[in-house]
């Protein structure tokens, strides 16, 4: 095999969980062949950024939605991306969303018959459901989206419980199995210096229980349950913690506006986008636990990123992105509402000799590096050659 070809809707400088898994799929690809990488235009990007990747990337013209984090891209109105696609002399078709992008990257693998492998990462049932309303409007886009996937020779589902989720469903009757997430994070060399350098960055008392989210500052990830669930764990007693908040995103002003509400000015911090992955690897370490109450997400790096620094996350029941952890072992996971949340934490800090021994569970089963999962991917694309 000499060239793959990775297709995703969006790309930097947006970030997100996704254009961090093809990113790092890109980079050690380039250990075992060529990569490029197909994506839109996206605001705010430059050429000048993307040449000092070290792999190929190839944009597409899109459209701004106002309101919205994401831009729409439109490579069926590009001539010089599809002839760039034309040209570009893949071998294998990966495609990480089943959009515009993606649907080029199944044209295209369709039409030269490549092998072609989608990874299923999100719910999109979710995603269609909020902005769609109606039904049989959500059925319709789904239909879509399964026709894309379906189309593929295999699929890659991100947990045992995405892959339950698109079988039974979604309807999913593409090949599927399993190919788990991971991280290109390392445990920090010394915790008491990280803790020092997340204190002074973020004006964190040295003696305050740090809690810890990372992400888009979007509703859609429950973050607004996190403010309300240590609201109510501060009625209850607990004091001398911070919670800080590490993303940007649409909500940021109503997440604001909502601590404030709440009487948490001075236990909640908004820390902005943090980037430099050193000081991530900071936060991380820094933090007693990882609030993640998400049930939008299917397989979220960063609850990987907190198991690399022996940072167990506390999730709720039914959240497919805990399909990988075992509660009480290697992760904590509350009952779905906010009063059950805040005694499990307040709990959770009451037990060290028990987080001691899950924090450590945490970073031995739940810590995977890309190196190894990149590995078994090439294998994977040459078996499919």
């Amino acid at each position: 095999m000499k060239k793959v070809g990775l297709f995703i809707d969006t790309w930097y400088p947006m970030v997100d969980g996704v254009i961090k898994v093809v990113d790092n799929y890109a980079r050690r690809l380039l250990h075992y062949c060529d990569v490029v990488v197909f994506c839109p235009e996206t605001r705010g990007y430059s050429k000048e950024k993307d040449a000092r990747l070290p792999y190929k990337v190839i944009r597409c013209n899109s459209l701004p939605v106002l309101h919205f984090d994401y831009d729409i891209p439109t490579p069926a109105l590009d001539p010089v991306f599809e002839v760039q696609l034309l040209r570009s002399g893949i071998d294998v078709v990966h495609i990480h969303s089943p959009f515009s992008v993606g649907l080029a990257g199944v044209l295209y693998a369709k039409f030269n018959k490549l092998p072609l492998v989608a990874t299923l990462h999100s719910q999109y049932r979710q995603d269609f459901e909020k902005p769609l309303k109606f039904k049989t409007a959500v059925d319709m886009a789904m239909n879509r989206i399964m026709w894309v996937f379906n189309a593929c020779d295999e699929c890659w589902a991100v947990n045992a419980g995405i892959k339950e989720l698109y079988e039974s469903e979604y309807g999913l009757t593409a090949p599927c199995k399993v190919r788990l997430n991971a991280t290109d994070h390392l445990p920090v060399a010394d915790p008491q210096d990280a803790a020092r350098l997340t204190d002074q960055t973020f004006g964190i008392p040295a003696d305050a229980t740090v809690f810890l989210f990372v992400g888009r500052i979007n509703y859609i990830k429950n973050i607004d349950f996190t403010v309300r669930a240590l609201a109510r764990a501060k009625k209850l007693g607990m004091r001398n913690f911070r919670m800080l908040f590490v993303g940007e995103g649409q909500d940021g002003e109503k997440l604001a506006a909502l601590v404030k509400e709440l009487g948490l000015e001075e236990e909640v911090v908004m820390c902005g986008l943090v980037s430099e992955r050193s000081m991530l690897e900071n936060l991380y370490s820094r933090a007693k636990l990882f609030l993640f109450p998400s049930l939008y997400d299917a397989n979220s790096l960063v609850q990987i990123e907190a198991a690399c620094q022996g940072t167990p996350t506390v999730f709720l029941e039914g959240a497919r992105t805990a399909a990988t952890v075992t509660a009480g072992v290697n992760a904590y996971v509350s009952a779905p509402s906010e009063d059950a949340y805040a005694r499990m934490i307040m709990e959770i800090l009451a037990d060290p000799e028990g987080y001691a021994r899950i924090a450590a569970a945490a970073k031995r089963d739940l810590y995977l590096s890309w190196d190894d999962v990149v590995r078994d991917v090439y294998a994977d694309y040459c078996a499919m050659s």
